[in-house]
């Protein structure tokens, strides 16, 4: 059977973190799915859209992630589990202190399917600082945006923080 992983998340923007846990997740599932949260409720610097080909941009550039894809979702990661056929969640942690809000995330999702599982993995340390908030929060000041994030997501938050201060 095969075996699919998903990596749920804002990926407002998406960072080199995420790419870390992405790649190294993909040596060991047979498929994984990048899925962007859009959650209606959350104010996003970029929409679905821009977020999606900014993820499928940089998939193009890494021929080593020909399992990886970008898909979207909205409402229960459970649901969408279901959905795809998979029973695998991937989650990335940078610190302890992101472990007690996974812990509950995890808890709610085997309450609602006992059939998934969810896999933690350690962000590689060079990245254990980054997260998309921090990223955004340096974007507009002159910051080199590349040591945290591939060069078109720092391309793309440049000319988006222009539009909006503008």
């Amino acid at each position: 059977m095969k075996k699919i992983a998903i990596v749920p998340g804002s990926f407002d923007p998406i960072t080199n973190g995420h790419l870390d846990i992405i790649k190294r997740s993909s040596k060991i599932f047979d498929e994984v799915i990048i899925a962007i949260l859009v959650n209606p409720e959350k104010k996003y610097l970029f929409t679905t859209d821009e977020r999606k080909k900014m993820i499928e941009k940089i998939l193009d550039d890494m021929p080593n992630l020909k399992n990886v894809k970008v898909d979207s979702f909205s409402g229960l990661l459970v649901h969408y589990a279901k959905k795809v056929k998979s029973n695998i969640i991937v989650r990335g942690l940078r610190a302890v202190t992101d472990f007690e809000y996974e812990m509950q995330l995890t808890s709610m999702n085997k309450a609602l399917d006992k059939n998934i599982e969810t896999f933690y993995m350690m962000t590689t340390t060079k990245y254990s600082f980054i997260s998309s908030s921090a990223v955004k929060g340096v974007s507009g000041f002159g910051a080199d945006l590349t040591k945290f994030v591939p060069r078109i997501v720092a391309e793309c938050l440049e000319k988006k923080i222009r539009e909006v201060s503008h």
